[in-house]
């Protein structure tokens, strides 16, 4: 029996929805939590993020609706291919004038394919570095200090504490 069950989270950010939506459609966002990229993050935009690979991340941007949702397809993914055609979503919902929930779904990211144990870990690392990002003003973007220990960890099985 195979599972077809997307990878979801949700989290709660102290920053309004503009601000979250910024975070979400900026170079300068994007590199602060996730990865660093080039491109455009606007509506029909295009992202590249280079992961310690060669070839980048490409992703395209199917919707970037300020400042409630951004939509996106990858299109190509060297060293991940269980990546292409899937499709990541971030849903906003204001909660108050300076708290949003952010529903996270990574469409096609299910525990069908290879990479979903990895993969799941790491959106989780991410969310929390986006979370850290907004409200302290650092996140744990790909490449800093507290995104190598995680990678270390998981490579070597230590948990991390």
């Amino acid at each position: 029996m195979t599972s077809t069950a997307d990878y979801q989270t949700t989290v709660r950010v102290k920053a309004s929805p503009d601000v979250l939506f910024e975070a979400l459609t900026t170079i300068t966002g994007l590199a602060a939590w996730w990865n660093p990229a080039t491109g455009s993050g606007a509506t029909g935009g295009e992202l590249q993020f280079l992961m310690n690979a060669p070839e980048p991340l490409v992703i395209r941007v199917e919707e970037a609706t300020r400042p409630t949702s951004v939509r996106w397809t990858v299109i190509d993914c060297p060293f991940l291919p269980d990546w292409v055609g899937t499709r990541p979503t971030f849903t906003i919902t204001p909660v108050d004038g300076d708290t949003s929930e952010l529903v996270f779904r990574h469409r096609g990211l299910s525990e069908d394919l290879e990479c979903f144990g990895m993969c799941s870990r790491s959106w989780q690392h991410y969310m929390t570095s986006l979370r850290d990002y907004l409200e302290v003003g650092g996140g744990s973007p790909f490449g800093s200090p507290a995104d190598d220990a995680r990678r270390q960890a998981q490579a070597t099985g230590t948990p991390i504490h």
